[in-house]
């Protein structure tokens, strides 16, 4: 998990949050982590984070059983034609049943899959190297949003 956090800060305009006691971020949020592109270090207003790591189960999200001892999940929203072509699965007609438990295996978030959400749980030798190319992937393309939205900012006289 730490190396996957550093990766994450080490590129450029990474903003890596961190929750944890005495911050402003609900109790629940304690212990993950949430990726976003930002290069003033600022948490952007209206954007999601483009990743996340969840060391314990959501009320609407048990089935990665993330409560048991030495379990995480890495959670990236690679977009729906992405999650195809990592999983061979149609986002939209999700619903197979799968064991999210499943340790060191790229599959489709088991309640955000049909967004264009992967996962990983435990991150092993099978699947680090593409949750860090993924990770990348998606932070160069947070930055192209960002730079978008920028542009067309600038030219407003609002």
């Amino acid at each position: 998990m730490e190396q996957i956090i550093a990766a994450v800060r080490g590129l450029h305009g990474a903003l890596v949050l961190l929750p944890g006691p005495g911050d402003d971020f609900p109790e629940i949020a304690w212990g993950d982590a949430f990726f976003y592109y930002a290069p003033d270090g600022k948490v952007p207003t209206n954007v999601q984070p483009y990743g996340t790591i969840v060391t314990k189960n959501y009320p609407d999200d048990t089935a990665g059983d993330l409560d048991s001892p030495d379990r995480w999940r890495v959670n990236i929203h690679v977009g729906r034609a992405t999650l195809q072509k990592l999983t061979g699965e149609e986002p939209r007609g999700l619903g197979r049943p799968r064991d999210c438990r499943a340790v060191d295996t790229v599959m489709p978030h088991p309640v955000y899959g049909a967004l264009g959400w992967v996962c990983v749980v435990n991150p092993g030798e099978r699947t680090t190297g593409t949750v860090l190319r993924l990770l990348r992937d998606v932070h160069e393309a947070a930055g192209r949003r960002f730079a978008r939205r920028h542009e067309q900012g600038a030219g407003r006289t609002d």
